[in-house]
């Protein structure tokens, strides 16, 4: 039967369940409620950049597939850096922007772009979902389309489908559990040096009188949400930048999927001056969103790493992806994993010199992976990735 390809120009004009039935257990960034969030808040708009045109595939009236995408105006908030791309373009006469991006804004967490109904096989699969998508993504009326950090099993039948798009590569680095048991097992199978290491700025923050405290959910109250927001601002602001997400956003998620938030905090007492706000999904942490309002040593670490990982130890979770970039992350036990985006360049001679750019650029983000993966603290060779 043949698939009709439905262009959403906002995420609302879709049926939540009927969008969240795609979205497996692990990934609360791809929820209806969450894409609404950034939408409704004003995050994601025509006016900031960012225009709406989500595809959904339909067959028998039956919702198959889906695909966030967006036309954007710049590249702001994406992490996977396209700005000499644009220079270039532009400089030659062309126009790069309006260009077309499937990812989640914001949010460079690696996962699935294409949301597949379960039991998709009886549908054609994956591949017969990509080849309906493709044809209103990988078109020339646009400079560009980006997949951004999809699956790799996804950007393999991307390149079936596409054979002309290019690959990138990017490193990020994610903690995983070997059974490690609790925070004892995983510095247990450290080095000697690292587990001190570790044990010290542990102490560090605990010196100076820090107390960390871990809220999930309905604990999360409106004071414990408005303080983050605070300190998530400060992080903006001490660079003279706008924060991408207003508190409007985060109050959204709070009402519409609180059961994935979780909130740590560190207090002086009972007031609280510094917090992270990450997100959960049924195997994965997500550690995304963090501020102070002091300065202290080692409390980022405390914060944003060290209770994570606790969090994930004692509530089964398999994997915390802390964020992107920071090879701080590595020696405290978070192995480098290797990511993959897909790009579609329209101009025949522009293709060919961006391919050629990320030819260039594998073979250095190549060297940094193996190098990096040299450099973890474990007693035991980890496995190539989490």
């Amino acid at each position: 039967m043949r698939c009709e390809v439905q262009t959403l120009a906002a995420i609302e004009a879709i049926d939540a369940t009927c969008w969240n039935a795609l979205v497996g257990a692990d990934q609360p960034f791809l929820r209806h409620e969450f894409l609404y969030a950034l939408e409704a808040s004003g995050a994601v708009t025509q006016q900031r950049g960012w225009t709406p045109s989500h595809l959904a595939v339909w067959q028998d009236g039956e919702l198959i597939a889906a695909l966030p995408r967006y036309y954007k105006a710049h590249s702001y908030g994406e992490y996977v850096f396209d700005w000499a791309w644009a220079d270039a373009w532009e400089r030659a006469g062309g126009d790069y922007y309006p260009k077309a991006l499937s990812a989640i804004p914001f949010t460079p967490v690696p996962g699935p772009r294409v949301l597949l109904a379960p039991g998709g096989e009886r549908h054609g699969s994956l591949q017969a979902s990509i080849q309906a998508l493709a044809e209103h993504c990988c078109d020339d009326s646009l400079s560009s389309w980006h997949l951004l950090f999809a699956e790799d099993a996804e950007v393999d039948a991307w390149r079936a489908a596409r054979p002309r798009l290019i690959e990138r590569h990017a490193v990020q680095f994610q903690w995983r559990d070997r059974s490690f048991g609790d925070f004892d097992g995983f510095l247990a199978a450290m080095t000697s040096k690292r587990r001190k290491e570790v044990r010290r700025e542990r102490r560090r923050v605990a010196e100076q009188g820090f107390e960390l405290h871990r809220l999930c959910g309905s604990q999360i109250d409106r004071a414990a949400l408005e303080h983050f927001y605070r300190c998530y601002r400060m992080t903006y602001l001490e660079r003279g930048q706008r924060p991408y997400l207003a508190f409007e956003f985060f109050q959204r998620l709070h009402e519409s999927m609180p059961d994935a938030l979780v909130l740590i905090q560190a207090r002086l007492g009972a007031r609280p001056v510094a917090a992270a706000l990450c997100l959960q999904g049924d195997r994965t942490l997500y550690g995304r969103y963090w501020g102070s309002e002091v300065e202290a040593d080692c409390l980022h670490f405390e914060t944003c790493y060290y209770q994570g990982v606790e969090h994930c130890l004692a509530h089964g979770l398999t994997r915390f992806d802390p964020g992107t970039q920071g090879e701080h992350k590595l020696t405290r036990g978070f192995a480098p994993r290797l990511l993959r985006s897909l790009h579609h360049i329209a101009d025949p001679d522009f293709h060919r010199a961006v391919a050629h750019f990320c030819r260039e650029e594998s073979d250095y983000v190549m060297a940094y992976h193996r190098q990096a993966l040299s450099r973890l603290p474990f007693r035991q060779a980890s496995p190539d990735e989490p």
